[in-house]
């Protein structure tokens, strides 16, 4: 597929370039811990699905999921993780996130399938993590890019003893 495939959506056109910005800034969002931000890049009523080691396409109405927020748990994980409440993230653990190989897969009308891999380095309680996978998004195109649907997409066998999955994929 052409790295410089652009999808055209109604009113305008997206380019890879527009979205791998969008996907940086996410993860720049996220590794500053800047939750309230994070969760507007959300359509209201989008969702965030994180899948099992084992996951294989299936829908997650019939795989299963670490993680199938709708979008007002969203809301509610964002609140949680912000207080004293949520233990595993207080104080929060440090991350990087590491966005390659994004790619536009498919487009419609008003939305942009998106791929790209990940790496998040994920520092806490004097322990190192890796996380590696990859991501599928449903983007909606209107003033800017928000998703839709934001999928991770795990590609390790088994997560390490203590890899918790507390702050966000």
């Amino acid at each position: 597929m052409d790295q410089r495939k652009e999808s055209t959506m109604g009113r305008r056109t997206v380019t890879r370039a527009e979205a791998e910005d969008f996907l940086y800034r996410e993860a720049m969002l996220l590794d500053e811990w800047r939750l309230d931000e994070w969760l507007a890049l959300f359509e209201e009523g989008g969702r965030m699905e994180v899948t099992t080691t084992d996951w294989n396409g299936w829908d997650s109405s019939s795989a299963g999921a670490f993680m199938c927020d709708d979008h007002d748990l969203l809301k509610a994980r964002v609140k949680r993780l912000k207080s004293r409440k949520a233990h595993a993230e207080n104080p929060h653990s440090r991350t990087h996130r590491m966005i390659s190989n994004v790619i536009i897969l498919e487009q419609g009308d008003e939305t942009v399938w998106v791929a790209a891999n990940f790496i998040i380095h994920r520092y806490r309680d004097n322990q190192a993590f890796s996380y590696v996978g990859r991501y599928e998004h449903v983007l909606l195109v209107d003033d800017g890019l928000r998703f839709r649907l934001r999928r991770s997409i795990p590609t390790m066998e088994t997560m390490a003893p203590g890899a918790r999955l507390s702050f966000i994929l």
